[in-house]
């Protein structure tokens, strides 16, 4: 049997806002993922440790607050400190157009705007990973 693909939806930061979060992580473990949601109010320590005991192939942060471009880089430090830099990271949640190429040059590979269907999320999780995947 085949491993299920292991998702890690954190909200960094001091936004309380998590129902977008809440649905997508619902979304993406009806979609047949294993989701794993670390709730709010999430340092980056704490979301690379999450990473790092669980797994995960996908860390998602969902950033309302507008702090994303603070909050990315230190998530991203985290993730290197306890080594799951090898990870797909993903932004969701209100991100100006204008940030977008800035994020993906720093490595974020997908950002994710209010209105997108989950079920691109998830099919854009099936194709990264699966293009991620060594050639034997």
């Amino acid at each position: 049997m085949e491993r299920k693909i292991r998702v890690l939806v954190a909200k960094p930061g001091l936004d309380g806002h998590d129902r977008g979060a809440k649905v997508v992580a619902r979304a993406l473990r009806d979609a047949g993922f294993e989701v794993i949601y670390t709730g709010i109010r999430q340092t980056p320590d704490m979301i690379a440790e999450a990473a790092l005991q669980e797994d995960v192939d996908v860390v998602g942060l969902s950033i309302l607050s507008g702090a994303h471009m603070a909050l990315v880089p230190k998530v991203q430090e985290a993730l290197r400190r306890v080594g799951r830099e090898d990870v797909l990271l993903l932004v969701g949640g209100i991100i100006p157009d204008e940030d977008i190429p800035i994020l993906q040059q720093m490595g974020v590979k997908g950002v994710f705007g209010p209105g997108t269907p989950t079920s691109a999320i998830a099919e854009f999780i099936r194709r990264e990973l699966a293009e991620a995947e060594p050639v034997a």
